[in-house]
C-alpha cells in the first residue's frame, strides 16, 4: 500500500529493475515483501505478473526476527486497467497503485491524475500535456 511505505522503509534501495517496459502503464501495484535476499529477482506468488523489483545496498540489515529483508515488488494482477481496459479500474486505481513515472530507488511513488485514469489536472492543461503521456 503505497501510502504506507515510508521513506525509512526504503531508504537503503539502489536500483529498481523493471521487467517490462513502464511507459504504456498507468500505474503499477507495489507492496514491500519480506525477501530473504538483498538482491536478485524475487519469487513471485501472486497472480497476475510482476513488473519489477528493488535491490538493497549492503548497509540493508535483515529483520531479527525472520532474517528476512523488506524490498519493494511492483505487480499487477489480471484485471487492472493494461489488459482491462473497460474493467474495474477503467477509472481509479487500486489502493497499492503508483503512477510508475513517479518511481525511483528511494522514492516511494505516487497516485497521478494519469494513474487514476480521471481527465489531466489543471497544470496538465496549462502545460498543453495529454493523457496518455
Amino acid at each position: 500500500m503505497s501510502s504506507l511505505i515510508t521513506e525509512d522503509e526504503i531508504s537503503h534501495e539502489t536500483t529498481l529493475v523493471w521487467l517490462e517496459e513502464t511507459a504504456g502503464l498507468d500505474y503499477v501495484r507495489q507492496s514491500l515483501d519480506r525477501l530473504s535476499t538483498r538482491r536478485g529477482k524475487p519469487p513471485y506468488h501472486r497472480d497476475g505478473r510482476m513488473i519489477g523489483y528493488a535491490l538493497l545496498g549492503p548497509e540493508a540489515k535483515a529483520s531479527r526476527s525472520s532474517g528476512t529483508f523488506r524490498r519493494r515488488v511492483f505487480w499487477l494482477l489480471p484485471h487492472d486497467r493494461d489488459t482491462q481496459p473497460e474493467g474495474l479500474y477503467a477509472t481509479g486505481a487500486p489502493a497499492e497503485a503508483v503512477d510508475p513515472r513517479t518511481l525511483a530507488a528511494r522514492t516511494k511513488g505516487y497516485k497521478t491524475e494519469r494513474s487514476e485514469g480521471g481527465p489531466p489536472s489543471t497544470a496538465m492543461r496549462e502545460l498543453g500535456i495529454t493523457l496518455p503521456i
